[in-house]
């Protein structure tokens, strides 16, 4: 029986494949835990002959290395990528037998990156399959600018000519599996499409229906910034990550947090912003466990920068620590969970939080300042007239640019304006969370500022 498995990480917007028949298996571009792939292979039963890489990974530390090395399949990684570690080069144009029914052929499809590939499955009687990594996604192609701006427009144009080629090499009924695309801002766009072929993306997709400079120009116009962390990542991946230590960080007490605190170190707090706005320790940041915690906090914190966290339960820790380790984020040094009164002797801190409603009638009684933290293609889209926008990525380096004042500050769900508003909290700000849907803000009476039209 042949079957492909999904593994989703939805928190980073990807998408991993473990591919068997019944007796033997291969995956592609498993994330750094690897205990999910090894709990499908024990559920099916199957041994996992090989592992394929796409491309050298910049939106996470992969897995691929660590697994192969606790199944003892080949690891394939393309032979013009550096790396440092022992593997089985892989040459565009090879053909790798997996049992007796599975073949995977690598096809060159830069844009993503230099070396990138993609992988045409085939198995007698069955329909194929490719797996496109950040080449051709689902609607979408993966963003060529992760190599830097100077290569930024010669690899658009090589990703147009790899979906170009895909599409006109294999048949319409081929399935399409990215990595990419789901989230991760590794894609140019993201999709709701849960499954897709050849040819329904020669009919929907913009690389494969838009001519090549058309194709070019709504993708550079739509770049927008990507998480810091990423340029951590490829030398991670190059160097050869090992299978991370998933153990609960050594227990804080009240005292240390506050040196940790005063020293300059994150203490992160993983509760859900309505918990950390009623009360917190003083000096904490809130990046809630129920959003995208890794991409946030890896894009903000200084990279190598001493991390505890809090939680309410040891699960709540051990969650972090798996989305955190995916970005290269190993081993915290403390952490602490209960109540948050157990986590101070002094008197918690807290802020309001409020509506966009809210935000407009209190407009009228007094001064506020708007603080905007959404990013830059969401502003340019459209923005509550006045408002002021550092995007949250931006606002560490630019507290200096906040006016005095009480600080009002929203995105687009509540997520990230928590984020922001504990960080301007932490540095002695007056600060209103808006956690409310940024569509309410137009049924409010708030200027909303489109083009060069303000409408009530």
């Amino acid at each position: 029986m042949l079957e492909i498995v999904p593994i989703d990480t939805p928190s980073l917007g990807d998408r991993s494949y473990l591919v068997h028949d019944g007796e033997v298996a291969f995956a592609v571009d498993p994330q750094r835990d690897i205990d999910r792939v090894q709990a499908v292979l024990a559920d099916r039963q199957v041994r996992l002959e090989r592992v394929f890489e796409t491309h050298i990974h910049n939106d996470y530390v992969t897995g691929g290395l660590a697994l192969a090395r606790a199944t003892g399949a080949t690891y394939h990684v393309h032979e013009a990528d550096r790396v440092s570690f022992e593997h089985a080069p892989i040459r565009p144009g090879d053909v790798i037998e997996t049992g007796p029914r599975m073949r995977v052929r690598a096809v060159s499809t830069p844009g993503h990156t230099f070396t990138h590939l993609s992988y045409v499955f085939e198995t007698f009687g069955e329909q194929p399959a490719v797996f496109t990594g950040g080449s051709l996604l689902y609607g979408s192609t993966g963003r060529p600018d992760l190599m830097g701006p100077v290569h930024t427009r010669e690899l658009g144009r090589a990703q147009y000519a790899s979906a170009h080629r895909l599409a006109a090499e294999l048949p319409d009924e081929t399935w399409v599996f990215p990595t990419h695309g789901f989230g991760s801002f590794c894609a140019i766009t993201q999709s709701e499409a849960t499954s897709s072929t050849i040819g329904q993306e020669k009919r929907d997709n913009p690389v494969l229906t838009r001519s090549e400079q058309a194709y070019l120009d709504d993708l550079l116009a739509g770049l927008d910034a990507y998480p810091a962390y990423y340029a951590e990542m490829a030398p991670m991946n190059m160097a050869g990550p090992a299978e991370p230590d998933l153990s609960l960080p050594r227990r804080a007490g009240p005292d240390q947090l506050r040196r940790r605190i005063e020293a300059g170190e994150w203490v992160v707090d993983l509760r859900h912003r309505t918990a950390f706005a009623a009360g917190h320790v003083g000096g904490t940041v809130n990046f809630g466990i129920d959003g995208d915690l890794a991409t946030y906090l890896g894009w903000l914190i200084p990279w190598g920068t001493p991390l505890t966290l809090l939680g309410d339960t040891p699960e709540q820790i051990g969650r972090a620590q798996r989305e955190l380790v995916r970005i290269g984020i190993d081993r915290p040094e403390a952490a602490a969970t209960g109540k948050p009164g157990e986590w101070t002797r002094e008197a918690l801190h807290s802020f309001p939080r409020a509506t966009f409603a809210e935000l407009a009638q209190v407009r009228h009684h007094r001064p506020v300042v708007m603080v905007d933290v959404r990013r830059n293609q969401e502003w340019a889209e459209d923005h509550v007239e006045g408002a002021l926008h550092i995007p949250l990525h931006e606002l560490p380096g630019r507290m200096r640019e906040v006016p005095a004042g009480e600080l009002w500050v929203h995105c687009h769900s509540g997520y990230r304006a928590s984020i922001a508003a504990s960080l301007l909290a932490a540095a002695g700000r007056p600060v209103v969370a808006v956690d409310d849907d940024y569509d309410e803000a137009y049924s409010v009476g708030l200027g909303i500022v489109a083009g060069r039209a303000v409408r009530y």
